[in-house]
């Protein structure tokens, strides 16, 4: 059969041997994903005509309001794991602690654990830009048939054993990885189908895409700052495209494809950043570094950063790897 008409289900299947330590529970795992995003898609592309834009009148952990299709694409994803008994803990963006999954049967047998944003970059809903599903999946650390404890989800991104993204935009795509490279998957709408559309997803190794909030210029750090005007200089190469949405699955799928950085660094409003390391950095780091790229906090690899709590945020420099290298060069001269 040839790839691209290969379904996301065949797919799995063909690929189940690279699980050596999974009994089929990753694929069932990346299988409720695949029926969650299809439902969450149907909703996203009739946003417009029912009421399931706006605000849904609460604000999440962070302090942001809540967008109504923020609570329904969370609801299920949370349902779709649960029900299929596939993992014994989640956490979520938009919850303010990790849950515990039990079986029918009482107990918490399962081996993995999902973290996910549901519903990324929520504030373009209303202008009909695309939005994405962010997630993480994990072996637990403590025993299997005990309750999950912070420790399952505050591990370092190299932990991890899948990852992906799901874009709901001009077509529906779902891009993962299991530490075997990156592969997307588009929905054919008409039959409701995942197909393997672009196979071995890499990052060019240059690009000419930079990627960050530029109003915010005045309150970044000076070696982001001068990172922008390199980008910006006339030169054999430059200057750079500036392509920024405020959708993060958005600007680092375009990137992959099209070769570029994105940047969300610290700033004086920001001092942490603003990304989350769980749900957002370390699955787009995974995913970005079995698509040759490189994913940085401006200063060391996001993945060897040791989580202290479920909901940190931390600076993000993510891309095509000379880029991101040269951004990181800019930050040291800071530091010295």
């Amino acid at each position: 059969m040839e790839g691209r008409n290969k379904t996301l289900g065949e797919f799995i299947i063909e690929n189940q041997e690279e699980f050596k330590y999974s009994s089929g529970e990753l694929s069932r795992l990346i299988n409720s994903i695949r029926l969650a995003a299809k439902v969450v898609n149907y909703k996203v592309n009739k946003a417009g005509l029912v009421d399931i834009v706006g605000a849904f009148g609460e604000q999440n952990v962070q302090g942001e309001d809540q967008q109504k299709l923020d609570v329904y694409a969370n609801e299920v994803f949370m349902q779709t794991l649960i029900n299929r008994e596939i993992v014994c803990g989640i956490a979520s963006e938009e919850n303010d602690e990790f849950i515990t999954v039990k079986g029918k049967d009482g107990g918490n047998n399962n081996k993995y654990v999902v973290l996910m944003d549901p519903l990324d970059g929520s504030s373009n809903i209303d202008v009909n830009v695309s939005v994405g599903t962010i997630f993480s999946v994990y072996h637990r650390v403590t025993p299997v048939g005990t309750p999950v404890t912070s420790e399952d989800f505050l591990q370092k991104g190299v932990n991890q054993v899948a990852a992906g993204y799901v874009i709901y935009g001009t077509s529906t795509m779902i891009v993962y990885t299991t530490g075997h490279g990156v592969n997307g998957f588009t929905l054919n709408p008409a039959i409701g189908t995942f197909y393997l559309s672009h196979p071995n997803m890499q990052f060019p190794k240059d690009g000419n895409i930079y990627s960050v909030n530029e109003g915010n210029y005045v309150h970044f750090p000076q070696g982001v700052k001068d990172y922008i005007k390199y980008c910006q200089l006339e030169e054999e190469d430059r200057p750079y495209t500036s392509r920024y949405i405020g959708s993060l699955v958005s600007d680092i799928h375009r990137n992959i494809i099209k070769g570029g950085i994105y940047i969300y660094p610290t700033s004086s409003k920001a001092p942490n950043g603003k990304l989350r390391l769980l749900y957002e950095c370390n699955p787009m780091a995974f995913i970005a570094e079995q698509a040759g790229g490189k994913a940085s906090d401006g200063f060391g690899r996001i993945m060897e950063i040791a989580p202290t709590e479920l909901h940190q945020r931390v600076p993000f420099f993510c891309g095509s790897y000379n880029m991101v290298e040269k951004a990181e060069k800019f930050m040291e001269k800071e530091k010295a």
